[in-house]
């Protein structure tokens, strides 16, 4: 089916930039808003966390009388000084309620000089101007037990605010995971990592953890600033935030157990034990022999030139006329195969004659000289004698030495 294809029982929505400029907010006082609940959204369908608004809760609010100026008027926001001539109070004094934790900021933000400036609901500080168990608060001397606490310099302005951004995240969280990453959001990684063990789990609580509120590019002084006010100090506060992380992660586990990988059975990879190697072995190696060449039988092989007897013209039998005027063919090639000579050096033979260690590879390669067949028209020569002295004869001197004169 296709993705456009228009569907009846789906609500139609609208972004929250659209939503906005629909009910005449700018995005800062409509996200106020959405965290007050003053305003519904639902999940995005669509997926990647977001939230979009419903078409027919912007008719409701549009329907309301005095629109749009009794939404607006329900998230303003003022500072120290706005505050303080709303409550018809000096501006020492409205600080020093709001440092005590009896007025809870709505908001932050940081000026040029990265000073926190802290943002109050003005709804709210209506509310508590006009409430009669507040006027001893707003005329005359501060109680002492409130003067000793500001003479320790006690200041609540950032934690009541972390616990109102908690119930703002609480309230837009629809998965125990989510809520249980809420929790997390106001502890430092070191705290969450003591109470999760699970890395698994960790990494799920990360995945739903909302991020702080963007002040300055990440990386940033502001950056570390807002992060440094949305991550918990006190450690009453510590304390109340790891037990509640424990027991939101300890509702998730057993609603839905954090993803893990598959488990797959894998055969464990039979390694080959290494044996040493041995260690290098004497090796004989006996001598090889010539390989023989195998010619034609019927074709017997001419002496050559050198070893044959030469033969004068005035000898050689003359041709007659019908052999001289016969074709001369030519026998066809022969063939040598030639073989590879590995010169092997005996020990024994070496031991033996060292003369004949070295041993050139064309001596050893060179086939001996093939001796002159005999025909039958002349006789064969002689062999020649085999002489019967050896090779230490012949390095043997042949005669004395000459007598050395006698030294005077």
């Amino acid at each position: 089916m296709s993705a456009n294809t228009f569907d009846p029982s789906r609500p139609s929505t609208c972004t929250p930039s659209r939503a906005a400029r629909e009910l005449g907010l700018k995005r800062s006082e409509f996200d106020l808003a959405v965290h007050l609940g003053r305003i519904r959204t639902v999940p995005d369908e669509g997926g990647g966390g977001g939230r979009r608004v419903e078409r027919a809760e912007i008719d409701r609010l549009r329907a309301q009388g005095d629109f749009p100026a009794s939404l607006r008027e329900r998230v303003q926001v003022v500072g120290t000084a706005e505050g303080a001539a709303l409550m018809e109070i000096p501006a020492g004094r409205f600080s020093r309620l709001a440092r005590l934790g009896l007025l809870v900021p709505v908001s932050f933000y940081l000026n040029r000089y990265r000073a926190v400036v802290w943002l109050y609901l003005a709804d709210e500080l209506r509310q508590f101007a006009a409430a009669t168990e507040n006027a001893r608060l707003l005329k005359g001397r501060t109680p002492e037990t409130l003067r000793s606490q500001l003479a320790e310099g006690v200041d609540l302005r950032a934690r009541n605010w972390r616990g109102r951004h908690l119930g703002f995240l609480l309230r837009q969280a629809e998965d125990p995971w989510a809520r249980a990453g809420a929790v997390a959001a106001l502890l430092a990684p070191v705290e969450v990592a003591d109470v999760v063990k699970d890395p698994y789990e960790r990494a799920c609580l990360n995945r739903f953890r909302p991020a702080p509120p963007g002040h300055g590019v990440p990386g940033s002084p502001a950056a570390h600033l807002a992060e440094q006010i949305m991550t918990a100090q006190d450690p009453d506060e510590v304390g109340w935030l790891r037990s509640e992380l424990a027991r939101s992660v300890e509702e998730a586990r057993g609603t839905s157990p954090a993803p893990r990988p598959a488990v797959r059975d894998v055969p464990s990879a039979i390694r080959a034990l290494a044996h040493p190697i041995p260690p290098m072995a004497r090796t004989v190696t006996a001598l090889v022999a010539e390989p023989t060449v195998t010619r034609p039988a019927e074709e017997p092989r001419r002496p050559p030139e050198s070893a044959a007897p030469r033969r004068d013209a005035a000898t050689r039998p003359l041709k007659s006329a019908a052999q001289a005027h016969e074709p001369v063919t030519r026998r066809p090639a022969e063939t040598v195969v030639r073989h590879p000579v590995v010169v092997v050096r005996h020990p024994e033979l070496v031991a033996r004659r060292p003369w004949e260690a070295c041993v050139r590879p064309a001596e050893v390669a060179r086939r001996p000289a093939p001796q002159p067949v005999a025909r039958d028209h002349e006789p064969a020569p002689p062999a020649p004698p085999r002489s019967s002295r050896g090779l230490r004869a012949w390095l043997r001197p042949r005669g004395p030495h000459p007598a050395r004169p006698a030294r005077a």
